[in-house]
């Protein structure tokens, strides 16, 4: 195992972009963990020694398990005073109007506003939030960023590696043999001159193409 594990609490407000946040830890290579009970954590710690293979992880906590709150608190206390862990907590929120209009776009259910209104779930997530928030060492106010931009701050901010992870591939395919499904960006080029075509080529009998 390396010397140090490298850890990101991913927490913060139920709509500011945990999720977003992280599918772009997966890229960067780390380990995530979604919502893990702060009891199963002594447990995930042991199987990360055993195993020797994982340097990077990224956990997210957030209060769609609130009755945890306590643990949780408790738990990051743990970690912090772990000498081979090497913590960051990262806190992402918004305004309260960007949050609403984020849940009225998908039409999900606030985790602390089942069944009251959605502004009371938010204020109260936001209070009880106020200790995590304080902890962190960075925090992301995404109102104004797309999903896209988020995910680009927050390479520019963890990214450790120094070799790219943009890369190009280009391939050649028929049109009558169909698409490439996975392809980007197609070009038709078949108004070009075909290069290996010799009007006046002959097939010779042993197969030899000649003039």
């Amino acid at each position: 195992m390396a010397d140090t594990l490298d850890l990101v609490i991913i927490t913060g407000m139920s709509g500011a972009g945990k999720t977003v946040a992280m599918q772009s830890f997966e890229d960067l290579g780390y380990f995530c963990v979604d919502n893990m009970p702060p009891a199963l954590l002594p447990k995930f710690w042991e199987l990360v020694k055993e195993s020797g293979k994982v340097s990077k992880i990224a956990l997210v906590i957030d209060l769609r398990s609130h009755a945890f709150y306590d643990e949780i608190i408790d738990m990051l206390a743990g970690i912090e005073n772990t000498a081979f862990v090497t913590t960051k907590i990262l806190f992402l929120d918004a305004t309260d109007a960007e949050l609403v209009s984020r849940y009225k776009e998908t039409r999900r259910s606030h985790p602390l506003a089942m069944e009251g209104r959605l502004m009371d779930g938010i204020q109260k997530e936001r209070k009880l939030l106020t200790e995590l928030r304080n902890r962190a060492q960075i925090v992301v106010d995404t109102t104004e960023l797309s999903p896209r931009q988020l995910r680009e701050k927050l390479f520019v901010t963890f990214k450790t590696s120094t070799h790219s992870s943009f890369h190009i591939e280009v391939m050649s395919f028929g049109f009558k043999y169909g698409l490439p499904i996975d392809a980007d960006i197609v070009m038709d080029v078949r108004f070009l001159p075909n290069p290996y075509y010799v009007p006046n080529s002959v097939i010779n009998g042993d197969g030899q193409t000649g003039l």
